[in-house]
């Protein structure tokens, strides 16, 4: 009861949060100082937005399949999310002949809605703060070893301590790079099932050329239903389970909104850097990112040129070409963004501020050469970290080498089993092979192989490159991997029906994938001692950084865990190089869906929309969901601080209700991870009065609205 009445006392002092810069740990909401939120709109108490013995709005915020938000939106475990939230799974319930990417999908009853395998969905139902449990142990004279081991056997304490036997997921978290440390208690349900979403040309309309820009006109949402066993508990997959009943729900505003208003967002954003230093921005936008952005290109050009042979590879990599790109996008234009904003420059001047208090007697010993020791690290791994980024890419699109090592050690065992263990495990392996060759190009995966392979040897400094990969003949590893056992499903079902531990073993392919493994993992140990020293000065550098300014309130960097971050619609200057034409509500806050159309391209997989859409936009068939002002919104702008992983979080007024969905940033604040500018920093959202328009006209799904609760 303690904790719960402290967790409460912090949130408390939630009044005085600033409406700025900042994504928030609920419990780290007192450390905050600034305006009166009520005089900027907010209209809830603190024990409405997180409790613990009652029912908050955090309670209607799930994490989507551990890369995005999503939000209930009925008592019944409706979901809404952003459609490129959950293209993943509806290109894998996607065919030829159901083609629910290109057509749309929306269950007209609950017994069409389609099970979605391997997805999931997260509430959180507490946190605490164990940074003085775990810093007790801890001091600054021990070995990372001996740091680590402390903290793990930490972690796996509270994990048990608050697990409850296994029904609940808690997991441990380390924020300012290791100086605090805080637990989050959640609960996982692994039944979700697809309810609807629109087609492509909706849902992605704009595609990449509209990625990351203002204005907008894309409809991204998609709908899910949680399911649940009769008890209400998390279960498997049954067609005895029933929809859950969340302890919260969010009513859905159709009032509106206009600049200036009040606007809040809730959700689990993934990664920021926001206490990184000028040498590792200048590290980041001069080598890493240059080095992603190639590779990522690399792996697109392939992909693309096989999906436009073949509708049904177009379907099975749509969810990994859409990722690639979007990061593609992502990574140049944090680089245009940081070079344009001048952020190294301001970067440099904090650290001047900081030096000169390090170098004060009383800190000196501690503080006064981190920096100088940071910028060493720096150019020791330098080319590692270059070698990093086009592996990674080489990992993630060269399925060919992650397919031969995850399999390889499977059947290396299966093979050396005798005839009853060869039956036993056969069902298995059998399941492992069908996952890892799902929706697999032969053809596309051996040009892939070779392309990926051939960048990496003419990009990594030879002195931290894979051998492996470096003495293999890049222009031929396409036929190796076909005279592999490896090639495909039926050439290693074969190996297994005739199992043969010397044919595995001889397996040029596996020889080239676990030479690569074992080349990283040497990579890594050899740079071991440095990463340690890394980590501590990054973690020394932090703390003596809010030691030097005790009056400033300093947010953790984002990381998974659910955060809050509070804004106001507003609006964004027009720019030269951005076409305007057609769009009447150009330089505003919202756009509307006859600027939609007029974007119009018939032909252009980007820019075409649906006859329909276009026959209801003619007949004005809006219903109820028209402004007052009598526009039929679109997308619409706020300043809240997110990032990825707030993909598909709820937008809010000041009364808790749905205002739409959050679902990209702009590109003039791409390097808005590492620094945030309030003067242009912006939040794309899409409006919920459009998802709902798109769901009851478009997909004739009105039985859908009638579970929500709509405030007019």
């Amino acid at each position: 009861m303690k904790r719960i009445f402290l967790l409460l006392t912090f949130m408390l002092s939630f009044l005085q949060l600033k409406a700025d810069e900042g994504m928030w740990l609920l419990s780290m909401i007192k450390r905050l100082n600034g305006v009166d939120l009520k005089k900027d709109g907010l209209k809830l108490t603190a024990d409405e937005i997180y409790s613990v013995n009652n029912s908050s709005l955090k309670d209607a915020i799930v994490q989507f399949g551990g890369g995005c938000t999503a939000e209930m939106v009925s008592k019944e475990g409706l979901l809404f999310t952003n459609h490129h939230c959950g293209y993943g799974n509806i290109a894998a319930l996607s065919t030829p002949e159901k083609d629910h990417l290109t057509n749309g999908f929306w269950a007209m009853k609950r017994s069409e809605e389609l099970p979605s395998k391997g997805l999931s969905v997260r509430f959180m139902v507490r946190m605490d703060d164990v940074s003085a449990r775990i810093n007790a142990k801890l001091n600054n004279n021990m070995t990372a070893d001996e740091r680590k081991n402390i903290i793990d056997a930490e972690y796996k304490l509270i994990q048990t301590e608050n697990s409850e036997n296994g029904k609940y997921t808690v997991v441990v978290r380390d924020f300012y790079n290791g100086n605090e440390f805080y637990y989050f208690v959640y609960q996982d349900f692994k039944d979700v099932r697809l309810v609807g979403t629109p087609p492509n040309a909706l849902g992605k309309y704009g595609g990449d050329t509209d990625n990351w820009e203002w204005p907008r006109h894309t409809v991204d949402f998609s709908v899910f239903r949680v399911y649940a066993d009769v008890n209400g508990n998390p279960a498997e997959y049954s067609p005895t389970n029933v929809p859950m009943k969340p302890k919260h729900a969010l009513p859905i505003s159709l009032r509106g909104y206009k600049p200036g208003d009040f606007a809040m967002i809730l959700g689990f954003p993934g990664r920021t850097n926001r206490f990184l230093t000028s040498y590792g921005i200048e590290q980041m936008v001069s080598k890493d990112y240059p080095a992603w952005v190639e590779a990522s290109k690399v792996a697109m050009d392939v992909m693309k040129k096989y999906m436009d042979q073949d509708q049904a590879t177009k379907i099975d990599y749509a969810s990994q070409y859409a990722s690639v790109a979007n990061y593609w996008k992502n990574r140049q234009g944090t680089i245009d963004a940081v070079i344009k904003n001048g952020t190294i420059v301001e970067k440099q001047a904090l650290e001047k501020k900081f030096q000169t208090w390090a170098l004060l007697p009383e800190n000196e010993q501690i503080y006064g050469g981190i920096l100088k020791d940071i910028q060493l690290n720096y150019s020791q791994i330098s080319d590692r970290n270059v070698e990093r980024n086009y592996s990674s890419q080489l990992q993630r699109n060269a399925k060919y080498i992650t397919i031969a090592y995850q399999l390889g050690s499977l059947l290396n065992t299966y093979a050396d089993q005798d005839e009853a263990g060869k039956v036993a495990m056969k069902t298995k392996v059998t399941d492992a092979i069908n996952r890892v060759y799902d929706k697999f190009n032969v053809k596309l995966e051996g040009e892939m192989l070779n392309s990926m392979v051939n960048l990496y040897q003419q990009r990594v400094n030879k002195e931290v490159a894979s051998p492996t990969l470096l003495s293999a003949d890049a222009k031929n590893l396409s036929t190796l991997a076909y005279a592999s056992i490896f090639a495909n499903k039926e050439a290693v079902m074969s190996f297994v029906n005739n199992p043969d531990r010397l044919k595995i073993d001889a397996d040029p392919l596996l020889k080239l994938a676990n030479g690569f493994v074992a080349d990283q993992r040497l990579n890594g140990e050899k740079f071991s001692k440095i990463d340690d020293a890394f980590a501590k000065n990054n973690r020394l550098f932090l703390d003596g950084l809010r030691k030097s300014q005790p009056n400033t309130a300093f947010y953790p960097d984002a990381n998974s865990t659910m955060r809050l971050t509070t804004g106001k619609v507003t609006t964004l200057p027009e720019r030269a190089d951005r076409n305007y034409a057609g769009i009447k509500e150009k330089n505003n806050y919202y756009t509307d869906i006859y600027g939609m159309v007029a974007k119009h391209k018939k032909g252009d997989e980007e820019f075409e929309l649906p006859q329909r859409f276009l026959d209801l936009v003619k007949n004005k068939d809006f219903g109820q969901y028209t402004d007052k002002k009598g526009f039929m919104p679109v997308n619409f702008l706020s300043d809240n601080d997110i990032t990825g992983g707030n993909s598909g979080s709820p937008i809010l007024d000041g009364d808790g209700n749905l205002l739409g969905l959050a679902f990209d940033g702009n590109s003039e604040a791409l390097s808005g991870d590492i620094i945030f500018d309030p003067k242009v920093q912006r939040t794309i959202n899409v409006d919920v009065r459009m998802v709902l328009w798109t769901i009851e006209k478009y997909g004739k799904a009105g039985h859908l609205i009638s579970e929500m609760t709509l405030v007019k």
